[in-house]
């Protein structure tokens, strides 16, 4: 470690920043309207959920810079150090003419009231520089995060599609920008931690993983911060203090993913959209769970890593990865140790770490050839809303057809994620049919006694889990009923 610096530096938009006063709970989106007067960011709902606030960040990744969309409401700023930020206001550059993306919602009649017009602009401008000739499926994925309340979704798809029309290279500022911002970003990287503050009102952010482990040591209280896309929310919505807070998302050593023996280890500040090409490879059913996780802003900043570590009974990773058998990998100082997943969770909002231990990485098991496995999401509405009840199932069956091996892990079911071991031990054994299924239902009541509260009542929970049996009992005996409704169909 190349000593202790006590400044932030990123850049923002094309300028230089550097800051030595930033309190650990401030957010980009306050720092932008209130110290930088740059107001095209907008507060709707302050916790991730409409897209008003919609900016761009870029980070080196390997030799080159990848740009993602973030909710400029929950993204800290202790998280920005190495980034570069890009805001509505640079779409235009030093030039009086509109981006392609801005005269494309324009001209198509994209922008209503205004007010959310900013945060879709950011959300099409980083599509767009992925993918020039988008798909319906790949805009409406992009804009899942982004809430339009004047209806104005289908005038927004037509201009998503015109973007290219317009001329690129010319025009967008960063692809004139890109080689330049790569060399600045690359020019800040020094090797050194950041602290900022005193005492408890403390930001720090770790020169690397062994670094983190000696400050974890000494702060064994303090607050990790991966992609805050749930404490972002402690301090928005419900005003709890952080400081001192750990900002590891920027650490290469917990961003890394490799893959032997069938196993997948991805660092614990993986984000949900770094993930997606392996898993939805390698686990063809976790590509549309995680497509369903927020909406792209929040995959881009959420980390699988801090999913499982918060122990939410509610996240949507790790009844799957139970499953799936995986392992857990936990550090504290010099010394590691890899657990069961499913043993991490001990009682609400109690896991099995110790002070000053920290999640570095998980190993994720890919399902045999012969093995089936399938995830079911319930949730009020189909995108970007929290989980009622999750179900994983992962099936091996004998050569006779009785259930050789079954796991079911459910979250929102209990007070954190859990086996159904009772409707396991039910099933294990006898001959995957209706009646062996049915039979096994019953056993529900034994394995989970649900709560009440905004998302579902206890009975539909309890109901709606039984049917997630029946529902992969059906689809793994060759049914060709629809899985769900598509959208022209619903049309």
């Amino acid at each position: 470690m190349a000593g202790i610096r006590n400044e932030i530096r990123f850049i923002l938009n094309g300028a230089d920043i550097a800051l030595t006063e930033v309190a650990p709970d401030a957010t980009l989106l306050d720092w932008l309207r209130l110290n930088r007067s740059l107001r095209g960011t907008k507060e709707g709902c302050a916790e991730g959920d409409c897209g008003a606030c919609t900016v761009l960040v870029g980070k080196l990744a390997g030799d080159g810079l990848v740009y993602g969309s973030v909710n400029a409401c929950i993204r800290f700023m202790g998280s920005l150090d190495g980034t570069h930020v890009v805001t509505v206001e640079h779409l235009r550059g030093s030039g009086e003419k509109l981006h392609p993306v801005q005269q494309a919602m324009v001209d198509f009649h994209g922008s209503q009231c205004g007010f959310c017009t900013p945060g879709f602009v950011m959300s099409l401008y980083a599509l767009w520089m992925k993918t020039p000739d988008p798909s319906n499926a790949a805009i409406e994925k992009a804009l899942q995060g982004n809430l339009c309340r004047c209806t104005g979704y289908e005038a927004i798809m037509r201009a998503a599609h015109a973007i290219s029309s317009y001329g690129k290279a010319a025009r967008d500022p960063l692809a004139v920008e890109r080689k330049d911002i790569t060399e600045r970003l690359k020019a800040l990287y020094d090797g050194a931690r950041v602290e900022i503050g005193s005492g408890k009102q403390r930001l720090i952010v770790p020169a690397g993983v062994d670094d983190l482990a000696a400050v974890l040591e000494k702060e064994p209280g303090a607050t990790i911060v991966a992609g805050s896309t749930d404490v972002g929310l402690w301090v928005t919505k419900h005003m709890r203090d952080i400081p001192p807070a750990i900002f590891i998302g920027g650490l290469d050593d917990l961003r890394a993913m490799s893959e032997k023996d069938d196993v997948i280890t991805i660092g614990a500040g993986v984000t949900y959209t770094e993930a997606f090409d392996t898993l939805s490879k390698r686990i063809p059913a976790l590509g549309p769970l995680v497509d369903r996780i927020g909406g792209e802003q929040v995959r881009n900043m959420g980390t699988i890593g801090g999913n499982i570590a918060n122990g939410s009974p509610i996240g949507d990773t790790p009844p799957p990865l139970i499953a799936l058998g995986a392992q857990l990998t936990l550090c504290k100082g010099k010394k590691r140790r890899t657990i069961p997943l499913e043993t991490f969770f001990i009682a609400y909002g109690k896991q099995d770490r110790q002070p000053g231990e920290f999640v570095e990485a998980v190993h994720v098991p890919v399902p045999a050839k012969a093995a089936k496995f399938a995830v079911y999401k319930v949730t009020k509405r189909r995108d970007e809303d929290i989980t009622a009840t999750l179900g994983a199932f992962y099936l091996t069956l004998a050569k006779d057809g009785t259930v050789a091996d079954i796991r079911i892990a459910y979250g929102g079911m209990a007070a954190t994620p859990k086996r159904a071991t009772a409707v396991e031990k039910a099933l294990i054994g006898k001959a995957w049919n209706e009646a062996t299924v049915e039979a096994a239902m019953a056993e529900y009541a034994r394995d989970f006694t649900p709560i009440t509260d905004m998302r579902a009542s206890a009975e539909y929970r309890a109901l709606a889990a039984k049917n997630l049996l029946l529902r992969f009992y059906v689809e793994t005996t060759g049914t060709k009923a629809p899985l769900q409704v598509s959208r022209s169909e619903a049309a």
